[in-house]
């Protein structure tokens, strides 16, 4: 009994200690994916990047610039990247700025806005201008629709 008592304290200790290294592993992974500081710098900083990137696509859509694959990719990469930021920046109330109190008050439907707006941009063909055009449309109505509910109307 002492054996098999010993046995299973080492084998939780083992299991806790590998649990406790995946944790903190993921967790570090996680603070270095974040790419802009949480509150209303990064608030900004944020929806600038969102527009550029928006606007190269826009711009590759209405014809305005040239069709160019790597820019297009890029671009999308970074609309993808920065929906995903958007629970972190946010997380702290902030008061005063351009978000309303709604968006902490109905935090579950905030951060879904926020991954439709990434499953939108995931889903956007950027294989070609026309593509661009067809789909950025859906992209552009995930922004809205958090923008219409959680942005003060200026």
């Amino acid at each position: 009994m002492k054996r098999l008592t010993t046995l299973t304290v080492a084998s939780v200790m083992a299991l806790s200690s590998f649990s406790f290294a995946a944790f903190g592993e993921s967790h570090a992974m996680k603070e270095e994916a974040m790419m802009y500081e949480m509150g209303e710098e990064g608030i900004e900083a944020l929806m600038k990047a969102n527009g550029a990137a928006t606007k190269v696509l826009g711009d590759m859509a209405k014809g305005t610039t040239a069709y160019d694959a790597t820019a297009a990719e890029e671009a999308k990469m970074a609309l993808i990247a920065n929906a995903k930021e958007i629970p972190h920046v946010f997380e702290q109330p902030i008061e005063g700025g351009e978000t309303l109190p709604a968006a902490w008050e109905n935090w579950e439907d905030f951060v879904a806005k926020a991954t439709a707006m990434e499953e939108a941009a995931m889903a956007l063909d950027v294989s070609s201008a026309e593509s661009i055009g067809a789909g950025l449309g859906m992209v552009g109505g995930t922004c809205g629709g958090c923008h219409q509910l959680y942005r003060v109307k200026s």
